[in-house]
């Protein structure tokens, strides 16, 4: 709040919409439903398709957003024209409302804040295997900066806003002037404008920046975090129920069991069945979840048994029994990016059973040392392999479900990878 003076900007009233809504702390779906409106409704006025929306349906926005005098005024107003002129907010903009409380990310979370909090970096990439958890992580770590540090936080969706969201940020440039603020580029594959973004820097000294991408992006002065999946669980864990709890896969996955199954307890039995599972799935937030999903009509042991038949073949759960993420796509994705060579040898190291080492690695690609090196780094940046705990220096291993991909049991996957 230090010598932050209020300032006016102009925007239309979906900009308008959007900014009301986070700044309360709602997402689309849940605006939606408060004011009795479609999920669509609400994205089509957001992203300016429906510019002037019938007055009923703005009366039912302003009941929901619980708006009052003259900011209804305002805000009525700015639907019966192209603009609006708005005072800038004296609180600082809330980040998205999360689905739910983050479970396993603790020590990232951490990391990532003390980066733009406490050392002061000021453009920072998540990257990560789609479905790993960096929008969630993100926005763990916008909640704890805009609640404890009283930060604005600006989010844009890459995905449904394209590079030109981030343009229309400039216009935000004045009205954030020196006040804390992080801004977020979710799912920024495409890339980003780097000379906006250093304009940004230049003019918003207390500006910093965290883009969550697949890849990490060559990005001048920009720090790289990349997020492998969850530790998942060793076979020597499976009858240690208390032991089995604390590893993080297995507290996500029964977090996500609990909610659908009120008052689920991992019983010693089932433990087993609980560990496969995280380890089928690798830990990936996204796949776990996308599993879980079933758990109403299926056991763990169930579930199990059909990730083992065709892990790529269970059918997205019913609507409103969790989301979750495409692991097939997510992984094609992966492997699309890839160079001959890489592919090559992840399909080499995929065969060979157990973890490996870089050194490994290199003989098994048959190249000079740093070129070798050089792939299972873009492995390891690509979430393809992760790495394990060793007492003798740093090893790897081939995700599970990649060794699926690559072993030929999906071959229809593979080939629209």
């Amino acid at each position: 709040m230090d010598g932050f003076q209020p300032l006016r900007s102009t925007a239309g009233f979906g900009e308008l919409l959007r900014i009301r809504r986070e700044r309360v702390g709602l997402t689309q779906q849940v605006l939606a439903d408060h004011a009795t409106l479609s999920v669509r409704a609400i994205r089509d006025m957001e992203s300016g398709r429906v510019q002037r929306p019938r007055q009923e349906t703005v009366r039912l926005l302003a009941d929901a957003l619980r708006l009052e005098g003259g900011i209804r005024s305002n805000f009525e107003a700015a639907a019966r024209r192209q603009t609006f002129v708005e005072e800038s907010p004296d609180e600082p903009t809330a980040p998205p409302a999360a689905r739910g409380a983050i479970v396993g990310r603790e020590l990232e979370a951490e990391v990532l804040t003390d980066a733009l909090a406490v050392h002061g970096d000021r453009l920072v990439t998540v990257a990560g295997l789609g479905g790993a958890g960096k929008t969630r992580l993100v926005l763990e770590v916008a909640r704890r900066l805009h609640h404890a540090s009283r930060w604005s936080v600006r989010w844009i969706d890459c995905v449904r806003q394209p590079a030109a969201g981030l343009e229309r940020r400039a216009e935000f440039a004045r009205a954030i002037g020196e006040r804390p603020t992080l801004l977020v580029l979710d799912g920024a594959d495409a890339g980003v404008d780097t000379v906006l973004l250093d304009d940004l820097f230049h003019r918003c000294p207390g500006l910093r920046v965290v883009i969550t991408a697949r890849l990490p992006q060559p990005l001048p002065g920009g720090q790289v975090i990349p997020l492998a999946p969850l530790p998942t669980p060793g076979p020597e864990l499976d009858h240690d129920p208390v032991a089995l709890a604390e590893v993080g896969a297995v507290r996500l996955l029964l977090s996500h069991l609990r909610r659908l199954r009120p008052g689920y307890r991992m019983e010693p039995d089932e433990a087993p069945a609980i560990a496969a599972l995280c380890r089928q799935l690798d830990g990936l937030p996204g796949a776990l979840e996308f599993a879980a999903g079933w758990s109403t009509v299926l056991s763990p042991r169930q579930l199990v048994a059909q990730l083992a038949d065709g892990p790529f073949q269970l059918a997205p759960p019913p609507a409103g029994y969790g989301g979750g993420a495409d692991v097939g796509a997510a992984l094609g994705a992966a492997l699309d990016r890839l160079t001959l060579d890489q592919r090559d040898l992840l399909e080499r190291l995929a065969a060979r059973p157990g973890d490996w080492s870089g050194e490994d690695a290199v003989e098994l690609s048959g190249r000079p040392p740093q070129e070798g090196l050089a792939a299972v780094h873009e492995l390891l940046a690509s979430g393809l392999i992760r790495s394990v705990p060793a007492r003798d220096g740093v090893r790897f291993t081939v995700l599970n479900l990649c060794r699926r991909l690559c072993g030929g049991a999906y071959p229809e996957l593979a080939a629209a990878s």
